[in-house]
């Protein structure tokens, strides 16, 4: 309860008035530091949704959605798409819908697809919640007509109905007649659903605070399982007990130690980056350039300086939607001064960078004097300290003459209700010992006197010339003749303040969404710069270096290529070359030994078999794991063949096996397309030496006796197994030593041969650890 009170009491020596005291209370601050409450603007981003609204119709598709965490609305204008609905898989498995609204009266492919996501119960992440709506919900006049009617807050008010149509129709395709009845769907499910104002009144509509086009194309296509083998992303649970409920953090992958962005949002569009790579050559060379820049020694303290910038650029989407709702908080005012002052230091420093860069050309034009004016605005109008001490919107002297007036009245009163409190005082019963004149908003000044012992009953409260209003905190609150003459003087000074505040606060709101467009940009461009930066300085860190691409299928030619993650946990690593195509083949099969190295040359794909052409590149290990070896090797040669049949048109593909037959039995026809490579080992006595290192050729064995030394079998075992292996290979029979000749001890041998000629040393699912520990080792104890 806020309150303004004095509070003279009687001293103890007599019924006189004695000292009085006054004071001057208010909301306390709020506590914590202001980056708490920043961070604040961040978090809440997590708890974003997607809905979105799709139609169908003779080879071609429209897709709109809706993105609670920008507020903003993202269309793809009409696509074609094959019956099978393939663009709208690829849709749903990056932008993981909370909800796919489409019409009732659908197509028979489009009903098989969504009953089909319906079922998938076990679906990873969430299976999105498959809505309906009437068809004439999605008709086109009253689609336009949703568009053309709805409240826009980037649209400036001054426009009038004819401007705003322009203004519209350069954003949105009306042409596109799949993606304005989507659009017209998708408003008509968020009026209904009420998303994100679910507890506001009806009149407040869902804020939309822009329209943006989205594309597929130019896209390569990687399924989730080589996500997860490539170790791009992994997920880990939280080590902190604080932050279990959060979610997962990210663990070691390619991500994770690429991800250095100052901001939320840079973080996010990296992670977009990963999930939707491009292939168009013009749009990585300009991210190339820019990382190549900051790369340069003399660029280091610039980049340095831009990152600090990025810093102060936080969250404006949400900002701008609780702008919209006029839920804005203290806080909100303070994180936008900085961003937008962060934008206007970006803007400065990339007008001093090579304009010859795209981006720093475009941060240059975009970040438009619109910046300096929401920051002039804000500086001048906003009382920051005085916001957060009251915890509301405060504005700051001279802005409105009638508030400064009445904040200095408001200022005043301690002193004045001091002297109301002593002349109350003297009026009343001897035994109250103090009293205090108090503000109560909404209901006025009040006169306070503490409970005394006496006062038991509600009878008790009554005095003569107060009206008894009530009790609270031991402490009586009447209304008297000058509290009333207090109100009718000053009447509701607080109130009033706060209104006339919360007024201006709504024009100042105003002012910055009609300019939210360039908020928006600032947040696009911003977080273009901060992954660029982070990758530039992993670059700088790892000692990568720019790739070079070609517009022609020319292959794959890679330098001393190196594990990103490995490199990091290994004590050595050794770098590999790599060339494929051309006269190099496009087929290249890999042998060597356990543990030389072939899983750490290349990681696996799937799905690959149906949607490899000639420009994919197919990585394959442990081929036939979990099967025999027949098998495996018959479904390795088959799958081979298949893309070796398509001669110039066979992808490129790296498979590392241990199926020596592969070559031994010659099942792969011969010809320029492959190539056979070995990791180079090398016989060191008894020892085998790992160089790691890949070159031409093919292994001579899998040296599972190499194997067997490591794992600490007997070197006489060792030598007998390889003695009995090397029989096996030529075809000999396999003579009993001379010191087994007794009856027991052959049984026990013989019974180590037979476990010993059935083993398959060429399957990939054979472990020799395993096997030696309970079957070799017990029965060479028994012989020896």
């Amino acid at each position: 309860m806020a309150s303004l009170g004095v509070n003279p009491s009687r001293t103890p020596q007599g019924p006189g008035p004695g000292a009085a005291s006054s004071g001057f209370s208010s909301p306390a601050p709020v506590a914590g530091p202001r980056e708490a409450e920043e961070e604040e603007v961040e978090e809440e981003e997590e708890l974003a949704e997607i809905h979105l609204c799709v139609l169908w119709n003779s080879g071609y598709m429209g897709i709109a959605y809706y993105d609670t965490s920008d507020s903003t609305i993202y269309f793809m204008p009409d696509a074609p798409d094959h019956e099978s609905l393939k663009l709208l898989q690829r849709v749903l498995d990056e932008i993981n819908p909370q909800s796919v609204v489409t019409s009732a009266k659908q197509d028979e492919n489009m009903t098989r697809f969504l009953g089909k996501l319906a079922s998938q119960e076990h679906r990873q992440p969430k299976r999105p919640e498959i809505v309906f709506l009437p068809s004439v919900d999605f008709g086109l006049e009253i689609s336009k007509q949703r568009l053309l009617s709805g409240n826009y807050s980037f649209i400036p008010d001054s426009m009038t109905a004819t401007e705003k149509i322009l203004f519209l129709s350069s954003i949105i395709p009306f042409d596109c007649l799949l993606t304005v009845r989507a659009l017209g769907g998708l408003l008509k499910f968020l009026g209904r659903r009420r998303i994100g104002v679910e507890l506001e009144d009806y009149n407040v509509s869902v804020p939309i605070l822009g329209f943006k086009k989205f594309m597929l194309t130019h896209l390569v296509n990687i399924d989730q399982d080589t996500y997860s083998v490539l170790q791009i992303f992994k997920s880990e649970s939280h080590p902190s007990a604080y932050k279990v409920a959060s979610g997962l953090k990210e663990g070691l992958s390619l991500f994770g130690i690429l991800n250095r962005c100052r901001c939320k949002r840079g973080e996010k569009l990296l992670r977009l980056w990963f999930t939707r790579p491009t292939h168009d050559l013009g749009e990585l060379n300009s991210r190339l350039d820019v990382i190549q820049f900051f790369l340069l020694p003399q660029n280091l303290d610039m980049a340095q300086m831009l990152h600090r910038l990025l810093g102060h650029i936080k969250n404006v989407p949400l900002i701008l939607k609780r702008m919209k709702l006029s839920h804005t908080k203290v806080s909100d005012w303070q994180v936008l001064y900085k961003t937008v002052y962060g934008a206007l230091g970006l803007r400065d420093a990339c007008r001093s960078l090579p304009q010859s860069i795209q981006l720093f050309r475009d941060i240059a034009q975009e970040f438009s004097d619109d910046l300096h004016h929401i920051a002039s605005l804000i500086g001048k109008v906003v009382d920051f300290e005085g916001s957060l001490a009251e915890n509301r919107f405060t504005v700051l002297p001279n802005i409105d003459p009638e508030i400064d007036e009445k904040k200095r009245r408001l200022m005043g009163l301690p002193s004045f209700l001091t002297e109301v409190a002593r002349k109350e005082l003297e009026n009343l019963d001897s035994r109250i010992p103090s009293c205090s004149v108090i503000y109560i908003p909404l209901i006025g000044f009040l006169l306070s006197i503490p409970r005394l012992p006496f006062m038991v009953e509600a009878s008790d409260f009554e005095i003569n010339g107060l009206d008894f209003m009530f009790l609270s905190e031991e402490k009586l609150h009447y209304r008297s003749a000058r509290t009333k003459e207090l109100d009718a003087l000053l009447g509701d000074l607080h109130c009033e303040i706060r209104d006339q505040e919360t007024l201006l606060m709504y024009q100042l709101q105003c002012q910055v969404l009609a300019r939210a467009a360039v908020l928006t940009q600032v947040l696009d461009l911003a977080s273009r710069l901060d992954v660029l930066l982070a990758l530039a300085s992993a670059a700088r860190d790892y000692g990568y270096s720019r790739p070079r691409y070609s517009p022609q299928v020319l292959g794959v030619r890679i330098q001393n290529g190196r594990h990103p993650l490995m490199e990091l946990c290994a004590r050595t690593f050794v770098p590999n070359s790599t060339e494929c195509g051309g006269d190099k083949g496009r087929v290249k099969v890999i042998t060597g030994p356990n543990s030389s190295g072939k899983s750490i040359y290349l990681k696996q794909v799937a799905k690959a078999v149906n949607n490899a052409t000639a420009q994919s590149l197919v990585l394959i290990d442990e081929f036939g794991k979990g099967t025999n070896t027949v098998d495996g090797l018959a479904l390795l040669a088959a799958v081979l063949r298949h893309w070796l049949a398509r001669g110039p048109t066979c992808p490129h593909i790296f498979v590392a096996t241990n199926f020596l037959s592969l070559v031994q039995l010659q099942l792969l026809p011969q010809g320029p397309l492959v190539q056979y490579l070995t990791m180079e080992t090398c016989e060191d006595g008894n020892d085998l030496v790992f160089f790691y290192q890949v070159c031409e050729g093919v292994a001579k064995a899998s040296h599972a006796s190499h194997t067997a030394a490591q794992a600490g079998l007997p070197d006489k075992l060792v030598a007998r197994g390889k003695e009995v292996s090397d029989l096996i290979r030529s075809g000999k029979p396999i003579k009993p030593l001379k010191d087994l000749l007794k009856k027991n001890q052959m049984e026990n041998c013989q019974t180590l041969v037979d476990k010993f000629m059935k083993l398959d040393l060429e399957d990939p699912n054979l472990d020799l650890n395993i096997f030696m520990s309970q079957e070799v080792l017990p029965a060479a104890t028994s012989i020896l």
